[in-house]
C-alpha cells in the first residue's frame, strides 16, 4: 500500500471508530458525567446545589471504550485490506486518541476555543457538540498520519 492509502484507510478507519464510540457505545451516564457534574440534592431530581464530582473515572471509561474500539476497527483493516500496522505505531495513535479525547470530552477545552475565538454566542445556541466532533476530527488526523510515518 502506498502511504497515502495507508493515511486514507487508517483516517476512515479513525473517522468510523470514533463514532461509533461516541454514538453506538456511549451511554447516557458516560455522556452526562464525563466532564464531570453536579448531582441534585433531592431524589427527584430538582435543581439544588447538590455534590460536584470530578468525573475522571468515567472519561476514562470513555477514552478506553474510543481506544478498544479503535483497536478493533483497525484490526479489521489490517486483516481485510492490508493496513500495515506495527506496534510502535499503534501504540503511538492510540496514545494520542485515549489522551486528546479525553482531554477534549472535559468540555472546558471547547467551550474555551468557543469563547476565545469570537463563537460564544454558538455555545448559548447549543453549538458546543458539533465544535467537539470538529476537534476529535481535526486532532483525528495525526494519529492517521502517525500510522504512515512510525
Amino acid at each position: 500500500m502506498s502511504d497515502l492509502s495507508v493515511f486514507a484507510a487508517a483516517f476512515l478507519g479513525l473517522f468510523v471508530a470514533h463514532h461509533a464510540a461516541d454514538y453506538l457505545f456511549q451511554s447516557d451516564r458516560q455522556s452526562g458525567r464525563k466532564a464531570g457534574w453536579t448531582e441534585p440534592e433531592t431524589e427527584t431530581g430538582e435543581s439544588g446545589p447538590g455534590r460536584h464530582h470530578h468525573g475522571w473515572g468515567v472519561n476514562q471509561l470513555h477514552a478506553g471504550t474510543h481506544t478498544a474500539t479503535t483497536v478493533a476497527v483497525l484490526t479489521l483493516l489490517a486483516w481485510a485490506v492490508g493496513l500495515p500496522l506495527s506496534v510502535a505505531s499503534l501504540t503511538t495513535s492510540l496514545g494520542w486518541v485515549h489522551v486528546t479525547h479525553s482531554v477534549i470530552d472535559r468540555r472546558w477545552p471547547v467551550r474555551w476555543w468557543m469563547t476565545h475565538t469570537g463563537s460564544s454566542g454558538f455555545v448559548d445556541r447549543g453549538g458546543m457538540p458539533l465544535v467537539d466532533q470538529a476537534l476529535h476530527l481535526t486532532v483525528g488526523l495525526f494519529p492517521a498520519a502517525l500510522l504512515v510515518t512510525i
